[in-house]
């Protein structure tokens, strides 16, 4: 069919258009984080020092003013005394091992068996200029809302939240429309859960840095051996070790000196050499 050349530049003009308008994709959306931050008060910490711990993959923070008010509540024989010299325990430990600058945030977990694999962060700067104009600018709480505000602001993808055990805290916080939860774990850890296990797992190159003038010998029907490399400092007295793979090992550290240490190794009881009356582990 032959078309009028009005009829033709008008597809032509329409084929054009077509091919000038770019396809629309719905934009990616960039998503919040997985982790939150968690502003502790310091009535959570004096209720129960343990708390630094509780938090499983996600990261804690405490003000300055939380750690003043924490030093200022040390001293006495009550139970908030006695759990706010606890709670300055965990934090000198926590911060003595740290092996990065401390505003980078200090990991949680001291061994593979703790549940905290979060980040500790300290306030290391001041933070002025958040609190509310109509919230007075003495009060502690007032000061911890206000760094509660910066952090928000700092990092609007992440959900910051505060802890407190105070209501009036936490209707003031909610009233500025910040995130607020109570702190209502009230079960205590036993000490066996902030224990180390004793168990550790030597990496897959351990016998690359530690083989080299190795030192052997049988003694009672168990073989021991003198190593040397990084990792000897390590190693704590007793420490059952152990390296899965073609060559296992299982074996108790037994001996420290410097850079050396001595492994005895461990009778294993899977083994059908070693089986008791025919039964093996």
């Amino acid at each position: 069919m032959l078309l009028k050349p009005s009829e033709q530049q008008a597809g032509s003009a329409a084929e054009a258009s077509r091919k000038s308008v770019p396809s629309r994709r719905p934009r990616a959306q960039s998503r919040p984080s997985a982790t939150k931050l968690f502003v502790l008060d310091t009535n959570v910490l004096m209720h129960d020092p343990t708390s630094l711990f509780r938090f499983e993959e996600h990261d804690v923070f405490l003000p300055i003013m939380t750690l003043e008010e924490l030093d200022n509540n040390k001293s006495g024989i009550s139970e908030i005394a006695r759990n706010a010299r606890q709670a300055s325990r965990f934090l000198d430990d926590i911060v003595s091992h740290a092996k990065q600058p401390i505003a980078e945030g200090i990991p949680l977990a001291r061994h593979e068996a703790d549940n905290a694999r979060g980040r500790l962060y300290l306030q290391t700067e001041a933070i002025n200029g958040h609190i509310p104009a109509n919230l007075p600018i003495g009060k502690t709480d007032n000061h911890i809302i206000g760094v509660v505000i910066y952090l928000q602001k700092r990092d609007p993808k992440r959900r910051v939240t505060l802890v407190s055990k105070d209501i009036n805290m936490r209707i003031k916080a909610r009233a500025l429309g910040l995130t607020v939860e109570d702190y209502y774990n009230d079960k205590v850890l036993e000490d066996a859960d902030l224990l180390y296990t004793g168990v550790r797992e030597l990496p897959a190159d351990f016998w690359d840095n530690h083989g080299r003038d190795i030192e052997s010998w049988k003694r009672e029907g168990r073989t021991y051996y003198r190593i040397r490399g990084p990792l000897c400092q390590n190693l704590l007295l007793n420490e059952f070790v152990y390296q899965d793979g073609e060559r296992p090992l299982l074996a108790t550290v037994k001996e420290i000196s410097d850079r050396t240490a001595v492994l005895e190794t461990a009778r294993d009881y899977t083994h059908g050499k070693n089986n008791v009356w025919g039964i093996t582990a």
